[in-house]
C-alpha cells in the first residue's frame, strides 16, 4: 500500500479517534477541524446489512450548506482501507474530493480532502443513540464548534437494534486494518 500522505474528511463516527484508530486501525498523523462548503450532513444512509434498520452519516451536495468535520492526514493505503471497510467497492459509498477550510487558520492545513458520500439513502432511517454518542464524542474530542455539537444532539435517534448489537463484534474485527 502507498505511503503517500493524503487528507481524509470524516464527518460521522470516524471523527472519533477511538473509532478511526481502534475500530479501523488507522494511525493518522494529524487531525484538523475543518468545514466543507456546499455539503449537508444527514443521517439517512442505510446499512449494508438489511437487518440493521439504522441510518448512518452521509453528506449530500447542497450549495447553501456547510458540513463540519475533521480532516485526518494519513497514508493513501490507510485511506484505501477506510474505503474498503466502508464498502466503496460494493457501491455503499463513493469517493469525492472536497474543498475544505480549517476552522482555525493553518498555513500547512488541508485545502482539499477525500471523503465518502452515498446515493443510497432512506429518509425514514434514524441513527441509533449509540452511533450518535460516538459522533458527538468525536466532535467534542476535536473541539468542533458548539453549534455543530448542538445540531448533533438534536438529531432524532432510536435505541440500537438487537441485530446491530449481535453483529458489532464481527464487523469490528472485519473493519480493523491488519
Amino acid at each position: 500500500m502507498s505511503s503517500e500522505l493524503v487528507w481524509y474528511f470524516a464527518y460521522g463516527s470516524n471523527v472519533q479517534s477511538a473509532t478511526l484508530r481502534g475500530r479501523r486501525g488507522i494511525a493518522y498523523r494529524r487531525a484538523v477541524p475543518v468545514r466543507a462548503l456546499g455539503w449537508r450532513l444527514v443521517f439517512d444512509k442505510p446499512s449494508l446489512l438489511p437487518e440493521i434498520p439504522h441510518g448512518f452519516a452521509n453528506i449530500r451536495p447542497d450549495a447553501s450548506a456547510v458540513t463540519i468535520g475533521v480532516a485526518f492526514e494519513m497514508t493513501a493505503g490507510e485511506l484505501a482501507h477506510i474505503e474498503l471497510s466502508e464498502g466503496v467497492t460494493l457501491g455503499n459509498y463513493g469517493r469525492v474530493v472536497l474543498d475544505v477550510e480549517p476552522l482555525v487558520a493553518s498555513p500547512d492545513g488541508p485545502r482539499t480532502a477525500a471523503s465518502l458520500t452515498s446515493e443510497r439513502t432512506d429518509p425514514a432511517r434514524r441513527p441509533s443513540t449509540r452511533y450518535m454518542e460516538i459522533v458527538i464524542a468525536g466532535a467534542l474530542e476535536h473541539g468542533l464548534p458548539d453549534e455543530h455539537v448542538t445540531f448533533l444532539r438534536a438529531v432524532a435517534a432510536e435505541p440500537e437494534h438487537p441485530e446491530a448489537v449481535k453483529v458489532r463484534a464481527l464487523l469490528d474485527d472485519w473493519m480493523r486494518r491488519r
